[in-house]
């Protein structure tokens, strides 16, 4: 059975290493809110070792059940690395606002975050590998697939996979207003929050782009789905 077959468990556990130590009150393990992180964020940062030199790269990923996938060329220092299965921790953090609080010190941020463990493998079953790069399509622009034209066989010859299984993951979040010092309350200062969102601008078509060709609904209609937005 390959890894896109295997099983989604509902919730996870804490492990030693994923569990939230500062702040655990922020901290949630169920698989829905940590897919939801994954799947509103576009960049990845994954952190390694090697001969003792730590690494961290950011790079694009997809999600398809409960694995994350990252590619890119065999060229690349941080894929050649990691298909040796080398533990790595990656990190996905979405920006919500910021907390402008009475006092400097109780300043703060909302935000969401993804930290996930493990051992990222090579993928080499070719369909695997063919569903982890319609994954990372879909992911940055869905809908896009079904129109582009596809990777060919030397593309997909050319380009490494690797899986990691989100099996050690928590996520981590602040929401809500600034929490100042009870005597502060009082002060005649501003205080509340700054919602930010990633929103697109008009696209600029490619010069060479042949007349007549409208634009797809994909690209004009182009969001990235916060929690308050998809009810």
């Amino acid at each position: 059975m390959s890894s896109l077959e295997a099983e989604t468990e509902p919730n996870s556990l804490p492990t030693q290493r994923s569990q939230i130590k500062r702040l655990p009150q922020r901290g949630e393990y169920d698989r829905q809110t940590i897919h939801q992180i994954l799947d509103e964020g576009l960049v990845c940062h994954v952190g390694f070792v090697v001969e003792a030199q730590p690494f961290v790269i950011p790079t694009a990923y997809g999600r398809v059940g409960d694995r994350l996938y990252i590619h890119g060329s065999p060229a690349s220092r941080m894929l050649r690395t990691l298909k040796e299965s080398v533990e790595v921790c990656v990190t996905v953090t979405l920006l919500d606002g910021l907390v402008l609080a009475r006092s400097a010190f109780h300043h703060s941020m909302n935000y969401r975050s993804v930290v996930i463990f493990g051992a990222a493998t090579l993928v080499q079953d070719a369909e695997e590998k063919l569903q982890a790069l319609k994954a990372f399509t879909e992911h940055v622009i869905p809908g896009s697939w079904s129109t582009v034209r596809l990777p060919t066989h030397q593309e997909v010859a050319g380009t490494l996979v690797l899986s990691l299984p989100l099996t050690e993951a928590s996520a981590k979040m602040r929401t809500g207003a600034p929490v100042d010092d009870e005597a502060d309350y009082a002060l005649p200062i501003w205080a509340g929050e700054l919602p930010l969102r990633l929103t697109a601008i008009a696209p600029v078509p490619d010069p060479r782009l042949s007349p007549g060709i409208e634009l797809p609904a994909y690209v004009q209609n182009y969001t990235r789905s916060h929690p308050t937005e998809l009810h």
